[in-house]
């Protein structure tokens, strides 16, 4: 580290102008706050994301704090002070409170490792700052201010790594990883989220330990790679858990993708296609404050979807005479695929369940080719998406990479005649509420029958009807209805 500027160049000077200027409508309550701390006769300082983001220009919606005390003493110190408070992180050192809008978390400092072969860190506590902030995962989060003094404590090189834009680990990197290995994720986080670069030395140790991601609940890597996915740009932190192998650890369909293309068997780069319908798709969601309609950003179901579409590329994948490659059914292969790993990572039931449907859907659309689906077709599509239609409007149109301007065109085109196509059927038919015409009551009624299994036959028969006829009304619908029920019974005989 002694090649780390003592003095501030002028760009970290400029990145120290505007954090002070970033703080400045907290600086009351931290000052308020480290007074409460010294009249108790213990340190507090503001510590790891607020700080970065403050010098990053970024508003950062929580406080954390580090200090020497307790947690009993931090209550004690912040008594009459919060508005309320919380421990429900005590056994860990923190407790949390309000105060006005503010959220805030102060932990005692920490000294905690992973004994190396367990899930869970080992919960120890330090007792100086300069201990605490050389645990911490990456130099850029282990920058402080003590309080009330408002002093800069920069022991590690965050400022200049910041100003650099790199991941470097206070600590020797196989040293951090090997204390806590989902700090590999969270380089990758940081990668996608902050547009940083990553150390050679933190690639090489996230290559060589790896394997260690496994000791990690999969509850914990789960929650980084949503992070990562929902990222801004997520494309440079894929492309870091793919090439230090951490990718083999838990989801391995990903680094999968990518196909060998020798020169007899031509086809696209599967990887690579896949990181940019991921990209397109996230050009397609709507303001994170806009309607549902337009998909909001981020949206964790279409980002999954685009990135795992085509995973089952390498089962189905087969070489066809004359030098070309088929995928036959690769979306019902990917389809249970991407079910099987969400599961497996402990996604939600509806999370694996949308994203599941929208990759066994993804192709659908290439039906449609020249124009020709009739409005029954349609109707299926809008039905068979259900709530996920308008995702799977933009995964179909992500999923788009061909260089053929032309060809693109042509694609874009046709999609958007669908798209026209469903918009005048649904104003004309209510086709997001596709129903039979006839409900369970009505059916019942008709073919004298009671609620069971033979219900739900009849029931599934008129919803044929109406997909393939549209609106026909009451009576023709009855009328479809006797002639099946005749049909069936003179079958059943």
């Amino acid at each position: 580290m002694s090649d780390r500027p003592k003095v501030p160049d002028p760009k970290q000077l400029e990145l120290l102008r505007g954090a002070v200027a970033q703080l400045a409508p907290v600086l009351p309550l931290l000052q308020e706050l480290g007074k409460r701390f010294e009249q108790h006769g213990h340190e507090i300082a503001l510590v790891g994301g607020p700080v970065r983001d403050a010098f990053l220009g970024r508003t950062s919606p929580d406080l954390d704090f580090t200090t020497d005390a307790s947690p009993d003493e931090s209550l004690a110190a912040v008594e009459g002070w919060a508005d309320t408070h919380w421990d429900i992180g005590r056994e860990f050192g923190t407790i949390g409170l309000r105060r006005d809008q503010h959220h805030i978390e102060i932990t005692t400092y920490r000294a905690d490792t992973y004994d190396r072969t367990s899930r869970k860190p080992e919960v120890m506590f330090g007792d100086t700052l300069d201990g605490d902030l050389v645990r911490r995962d990456f130099t850029v989060n282990a920058m402080a201010i003590r309080l009330p003094s408002l002093e800069f404590v920069d022991l590690h090189g965050g400022l200049a790594d910041l100003a650099a834009r790199r991941l470097t680990t206070p600590a020797p990197p196989e040293e951090s990883f090997a204390d806590d290995p989902l700090r590999m994720m969270r380089a990758a986080r940081f990668a996608a989220q902050l547009g940083f670069d990553v150390a050679s030395d933190v690639r090489v140790a996230m290559t060589e330990r790896a394997a260690t991601l496994e000791i990690v609940s999969a509850e914990r890597i789960r929650d980084e790679f949503t992070k990562l996915v929902c990222a801004p740009s997520p494309r440079p932190g894929l492309a870091l858990i793919v090439d230090t192998g951490l990718a083999d650890h838990f989801i391995p369909e990903l680094p999968a993708l990518r196909l060998e293309v020798d020169e007899h068997h031509r086809h696209k780069d599967v990887y690579e296609h896949s990181l940019t319908v991921l990209e397109q798709a996230i050009a397609l969601e709507g303001p994170a404050d806009g309607p549902e309609e337009s998909v909001p950003g981020p949206d964790l179901v279409l980002r999954l979807a685009a990135l795992l579409h085509d995973i089952g590329k390498p089962a189905t994948r087969r070489f066809e005479p004359g030098g070309g490659v088929s995928f036959h059914h690769h979306e019902l292969v990917g389809a249970r695929l991407a079910s099987k790993r969400l599961k497996a990572l402990r996604y939600d039931k509806t999370v694996v369940k949308a994203v599941a449907r929208l990759v066994e859907l993804h192709l659908r659309f290439h039906g449609y080719g020249e124009g020709q689906w009739t409005d029954s077709a349609v109707r299926r599509y809008v039905t068979d998406a259900g709530p996920l239609l308008q995702r799977l409007h933009r995964l179909t149109r992500s999923d788009s990479t061909t260089r053929n301007v032309r060809k693109a065109q042509r694609l874009s085109q046709a999609y958007g005649d669908l798209e026209e196509r469903i918009e005048r059927l649904a104003a004309e038919e209510e086709l997001a509420a596709v129903r039979p015409e006839l409900n369970g009551n009505e059916i019942a009624e008709v073919l004298g029958i009671k609620p069971g299994p033979v219900l739900g036959e009849a029931y599934t028969y008129l919803l044929s009807v109406r997909l393939d006829d549209g609106p026909i009304g009451k009576d023709a619908a009855r009328e479809k209805l006797l002639a099946w029920w005749a049909e069936r019974s003179h079958t059943m005989r």
